[in-house]
């Protein structure tokens, strides 16, 4: 069995896992018109995916972690198959949505077990390194690149070839998984929390749906926000204080008491927190300020696509140079001066100052998460890496959804006040336009002549100053990150056995007297 061959076949699952997160934004104008979801009905098309992903992470790399990593994957690749084909195939909006939401779970049960499974192959901290460096640019890669490849499926054939494309991958990833896949498990006979598993589902889909509805614009003190919110919060202080009182917990919370594995679950939260929603923001300027077309904008953003490549496959290099202290505090620094250098940008399209910002945004921000995963993955015993992989998937959705809200309402906020007063615009008018640029320029569509020349120039402006706001809050995120990386280890080496060392004293020291379960994990 060769590592390295199964390195390809984990990132070619994940590739596509990620592609789904983002290929189909490009669809939605075709699925409107083909199936005519109501707005609620395409609101859930698009998020049910994500939103049942990041539900699920912990209880499925805990279950790979008791029942088989691989058995975990092999089922995933399978049902993923087979809800791409429903979806394709879907004749009516609920069956797309019900199609996406079990893409969800096929994705939960796939993504955390590439993750855990890399781990026990590359056993050697300076070989997972560079595994995860691969790992980590293919996820880049595929969320990158899902706008362009969708853009050109659904130009040229139909809006469900975007989930057609899985079907053949999947079912190849099955035969090749079973076939090469080493299975592998944590050392824990003992029963499955089923109810502690379902407790933290339950919790980060509270958390992820509240902050979804404040991304989409809802108040923050409505019921559809602040109650899931403080219901999930809830249900994961319970599944904490349960784990703690087991003897056989789903995850050993005594892992947040290690600096570096809390550590880098903050920095993979803030990253995230701080790019995921500006992300957004940059594309509607690349559309709606420079007016390109969807596949040119996909194409202008390639080079932070081939920068944070580069970054994952020269990741490992730099981590046995500098450490996952510089290597995570500096590109944390270097992805907030990208976005410093972008606050330049304008009305004008600046092809080569926003590539330049583009290269430095994506090499900063995937050396960043590059450190922080190979430090979460190194401080885990390898008996819990299925469970360590879930919280780093579940702290990488939570911190993109909360950046989309939280960016968002800083870019609403300072966007809005600009469209107050725009000569020859109603108040109403106004009121509407400042929603969002596009509305606004919807709204001017249908004044006359003066009218809607001033309120495209003001929207316009007015989405300018709001971008270079969204900025400068994200450079603070990120500057908060670099300042909270420096509690990582200054040297890789410092911590490269001493997960599975910790482990296997502890285990040892229950064996001393009363006999401890061979699968207690500690």
């Amino acid at each position: 069995m060769n590592r390295w061959t199964v390195l390809i076949v984990l990132c070619v699952s994940l590739l596509f896992v990620a592609l789904d997160t983002t290929i189909l934004y490009v669809a939605v104008p075709s699925i409107t018109e083909d199936l005519r979801p109501g707005p609620v009905e395409l609101l859930w098309i698009v998020d049910i995916y994500p939103l049942i992903a990041a539900s699920l992470l912990i209880l499925f790399g805990t279950l790979g972690d008791r029942v088989g990593r691989r058995r975990v994957l092999l089922l995933g690749y399978g049902l993923f198959a087979l809800a791409s084909a429903a979806a394709a195939l879907a004749p009516n909006p609920q069956i797309l949505m019900a199609a996406r939401a079990l893409l969800g779970i096929g994705g939960a049960m796939i993504m955390p077990a590439t993750l855990s499974i890399l781990r026990q192959v590359f056993p050697d901290r300076r070989e997972r390194a560079v595994a995860i460096g691969v790992w980590s640019a293919v996820a880049a890669v595929g969320a990158a690149v899902g706008p362009v490849l969708g853009g050109f499926l659904v130009e040229n054939f139909w809006w469900g070839s975007v989930f057609l494309i899985n079907i053949p991958m999947m079912a190849a990833m099955f035969l090749i998984g079973r076939w090469l896949l080493p299975e592998s498990r944590g050392e824990r006979n003992g029963p499955w929390d089923l109810l502690g598993a379902v407790i933290a589902a339950l919790g980060v889909l509270g958390i992820v749906f509240g902050v979804k509805r404040l991304g989409s614009g809802a108040p923050v003190l409505g019921v559809t926000t602040l109650v899931p919110i403080v219901v999930g919060v809830v249900l994961l202080i319970v599944f904490v204080r349960r784990q703690g009182g087991r003897t056989q917990p789903l995850i050993d919370m005594r892992l947040f008491a290690r600096p570096a594995f809390g550590t880098s679950i903050g920095c993979i939260v803030l990253a995230m927190l701080a790019l995921v929603g500006l992300q957004l923001i940059a594309v509607q300027y690349l559309q709606l300020v420079l007016h390109l077309s969807p596949l040119e904008t996909g194409l202008r953003m390639l080079p932070l696509v081939f920068s944070a490549m580069a970054a994952g496959l020269t990741g490992s290099k730099l981590l046995q140079a500098f450490g996952p202290r510089v290597m995570v505090s500096g590109g944390f620094a270097l992805t907030a001066l990208a976005v410093v250098s972008l606050t330049a940008l304008g009305s004008q399209d600046h092809f080569w100052q926003l590539s330049l910002g583009f290269v430095l945004l994506g090499y900063g921000f995937q050396s960043t998460l590059f450190g922080a995963y190979e430090s979460m993955l190194s401080e885990a015993p390898a008996a819990q890496s299925g469970g360590a992989a879930a919280l780093g998937e579940t702290a990488y959705q939570l911190g993109a959804g909360i950046g989309v809200a939280l960016l968002g309402s800083v870019m609403n906020a300072a966007y809005a006040p600009g469209l107050n007063h725009v000569e020859g615009v109603s108040d109403r008018a106004s009121r509407s336009a400042s929603h969002s640029l596009g509305e606004a320029y919807k709204v001017a569509a249908g004044l006359g002549d003066h009218a809607r020349e001033a309120l495209r120039v003001t929207a316009r402006d007015s989405f300018i100053h709001g971008l270079r706001v969204t900025l400068v809050a994200s450079a603070v995120l990120l500057l908060v990150g670099a300042g909270i990386a420096l509690r990582l280890p200054r040297r890789a080496a410092e911590s490269t056995e001493r997960a599975d060392a910790d482990a296997a004293a502890e285990e040892g020291a229950g064996c001393e007297g009363t006999p401890a379960p061979a699968s207690s994990g500690r």
